[in-house]
């Protein structure tokens, strides 16, 4: 085998013998053009370290990513496991700390981050090459301790085994040793007939944290000394402090501290109840700023008004305008979807301690190098000063990820000022009412079929405000005047519609907004897949058999259409007033398909019955999970598509909490089936793709029982 001393430079060993081996893994040019990510010329990628053996045998695996529920604290160490031959309950896992030069996404650039369904996907050929690559390291010290052929050798069960001798050297005994061996320079990845554990059944490793208690996340977390904070903010977007007065909250019980932030004003107290009240008793006064008689019923009307405009254009193939005047058939309709709070379970909350030489902030971090650059620019220091500790984190959705870091921000500027560990949390109502929000949206579609019923038109206009427009993201993700978030799932639209036209309209507005699990597909599935039924319909032909009369060069569409109808018996009979919906749907390169039974009584109260799952998400590394992210994400979907809005009214949001901010209730939630596509493409991302299809497959179900179209969400609990 051959080695490259030039290379130990990507083996980080403890200080003296006896730290065991820490490995380094190098991602090279070539796999880096592999995976499509762009790499400098003459650069290579930093060294990412991934891998601690240690010497009671235990593996360590230190994940980049942020463990939010979705899994990648179980799947990424999967893939270490796999190539290194360790046994599942050998394994351990730590969050790996904040360093974009070492764990980066590959997938986005020099950025460490969460999001985009990417966690797996990036990191899928990186962890095994690293646990491959100690896996032939610790060959090669056992092949030096023996004086024989590495080649001879085998990695079983967390020690490499001599067939020849029957000698055994397990992994911890190999560390220090396998510390001082070169970095092979190539190494042989297992084949997929050879897995013991990707695609396997295992544990996740957080369960038993997380069912006793122990698991830590950032509400969890206590320093001594520390302080907890709440922040009084501007319950209208725009508005900025005039005055206020601080002498009723200071007389408060357990008040430290009231002072100004550029977010509000802090309460700071002994402890988080202290905090509230300090801030119930607070005199501020606002100014006014632009959102003052904004409401969702004005921007709405605004939003048709534009819909009647071209926007900057999306995809245009063909001549639609053209071929919708010679159509014989002419279908139009208008989609509305609301601004959505992300609302998870464990509110916004941060701890930061500031001291001389750098900044400590612990938190469930999303976006690791944007926080710490924000953080730093706070205080003026260096990024690197600025040290991020991961911790588990009770959901995001997306919105623990934002360019302006917000509740970091405020968190550090008040721990600056105070001098002392504080705790700065957001309430329910602080979340709801903070924005962030996924925008709210209006589609406005055409489509022509000619006499044999086929679409030969389609012309989709979409007006909603951008996300990313005016954050370091614009560059990379506007273009033309699209943003790409507001247009996926549209301009992509698979089916064979020889003239299709998708354009966009961004108007500003002084409400902040944010990608909100499954970004733009969240609302461009729901228009187009209800869309699809209704030319469907007007073409006299079976929901089903339609799409996949339009899907034949989509084959992966094609594969989890007719399996989630098949497991669904999709044309069998059902009980009176019950009805079937599907649709299908790509986000993140992950491919799914619902079908939602629906049953409605007299009245039109309805209910969600039963939900069948079909997903082509590559191979299924760890596939419970992919199940429970399945689950989870029409779950999710049905708050949106039934029950959740944030609506405005003189620039403020009327909702403050889960009784008027409504989301799924258990009884609600259906019976769910999910079906996973066999396949050995590399993985994608399954945090999100299950979100998309539930809303239209819903909506769709009504129709089958109703006859009604239902273009508004989110749709409520009963049938008008």
């Amino acid at each position: 085998m051959n080695h490259d001393p030039s290379r130990r430079a990507f083996i980080k060993a403890g200080a003296a013998l006896g730290a065991g081996l820490t490995l380094g893994f190098h991602l090279t040019a070539a796999r880096a053009a592999k995976l499509a990510i762009p790499t400098p010329a003459g650069e290579a990628f930093a060294p990412n370290a991934f891998i601690r053996i240690a010497p009671d045998g235990t593996v360590t695996v230190l994940v980049k990513h942020l463990e939010m529920g979705q899994g990648v604290q179980t799947g990424l160490p999967a893939l270490v496991a796999e190539e290194l031959e360790v046994p599942w309950q050998d394994i351990r896992v730590e969050a790996a700390p904040a360093d974009a030069s070492l764990y980066n996404n590959l997938l986005w650039g020099p950025m460490q981050g969460t999001g985009g369904s990417t966690a797996m996907a990036n990191s899928y050929e990186q962890l095994r090459r690293a646990g491959a690559t100690a896996r032939e390291m610790l060959k090669a010290a056992a092949a030096q301790a023996w004086q024989v052929d590495q080649a001879g050798l085998k990695a079983d069960a967390g020690a490499i085994l001599n067939p020849a001798t029957g000698q055994r050297l397990s992994y911890g005994q190999l560390a220090d040793a396998a510390a001082l061996m070169a970095v092979p320079k190539q190494v042989e990845l297992k084949s997929a007939k050879d897995f013991k554990v990707i695609g396997k059944g295992f544990k996740r490793t957080d369960t038993r944290a997380k069912s006793d208690g122990s698991a830590q996340f950032g509400l969890d977390l206590h320093l001594d000394g520390m302080l907890t904070a709440v922040v009084a903010r501007p319950q209208r977007f725009g508005d900025t402090l005039d005055k206020f007065d601080a002498g009723k909250a200071l007389a408060m019980p357990g008040v430290k501290a009231v002072f100004a932030i550029p977010a509000g004003v802090a309460v700071v107290a002994a402890d988080t109840w202290s905090a509230i009240k300090g801030r119930e008793a607070l005199k501020a006064d606002w100014a006014a700023g632009p959102a003052a008689g904004l409401s969702s019923a004005a921007i709405f009307a605004s939003y048709r008004d534009l819909a009647k405009q071209p926007g900057a254009v999306a995809r245009n193939d063909g001549d639609a305008a053209k071929a919708l005047a010679g159509s014989a058939q002419r279908i139009a309709a208008e989609f509305e979807v609301p601004y959505l709070a992300h609302a998870p379970m464990e509110p916004l909350n941060c701890v930061v301690q500031v001291q001389a030489d750098g900044c400590d902030i612990w938190t469930g971090d999303q976006f690791q190098t944007m926080d710490q650059n924000n953080a730093a620019k706070v205080l003026g220091i260096a990024p690197d000063k600025v040290r991020i500790h991961t911790l588990f984190a009770g959901g995001s959705f997306g919105r623990r990820a934002n360019a302006q870091s917000d509740y970091i921000v405020e968190a550090v500027a008040i721990a600056k000022h105070m001098g002392v560990p504080v705790k700065t949390v957001w309430t329910r109502e602080d979340d709801i009412h903070g924005g962030y929000y996924r925008p709210c949206y209006l589609h406005a579609l055409e489509a022509g079929l000619d006499a044999d019923g086929r679409p030969m038109a389609w012309q989709h206009r979409i007006v909603g405000q951008s996300i990313t427009a005016g954050t370091p993201f614009e560059a990379g993700m506007v273009k033309n005047g699209v943003d790409n978030t507001s247009v996926e799932g549209a301009a992509n639209l698979p089916y064979a519609i020889p003239n299709l036209r998708v354009d966009l309209q961004s108007p500003k507005l002084p409400v902040p907004v944010l990608w909100w699990r499954s970004v733009g597909s969240t609302h461009t599935a729901f228009a187009t897949e209800v869309f699809i039924d209704e030319l469907a319909h007007a073409a006299g032909a079976d929901p089903v058999a339609f799409r996949r009369g339009l899907l034949k060069d989509h084959p992966r569409h094609l594969a989890v259409l007719d399996l989630a109808v098949d497991k669904a018996n999709w044309g069998k009979p059902l009980p009176p007033g019950w009805g079937r919906g599907v649709a299908v749907h790509e986000s993140f390169n992950s491919y799914v398909a619902e079908v939602a039974e629906v049953s409605v009584q007299p009245n039109g109260e309805f209910k969600v019955e039963r939900v069948v799952c079909a997903v082509d998400c590559g191979l299924a590394v760890t596939p419970d999970v992919v199940k429970a992210q399945m689950e989870g994400g029409i779950g999710f979907g049905l708050s949106a598509a039934l029950h959740s809005a944030v609506t405005l009214e003189d620039g403020r949001a009327e909702q403050s909490n889960f009784d008027d901010y409504r989301i799924l209730r258990m009884k609600e939630m259906p019976r769910i089936e999910v079906h996973i596509v066999a396949s050995d493409a590399p993985p994608t991302g399954v945090g999100e793709p299950g979100v998309p299809p539930i809303a239209p497959a819903v909506a769709n179900a009504l129709f089958a029982v109703t006859g009604k179209r239902l273009r508004k969400l989110p749709l409520g609990s009963r049938v008008s």
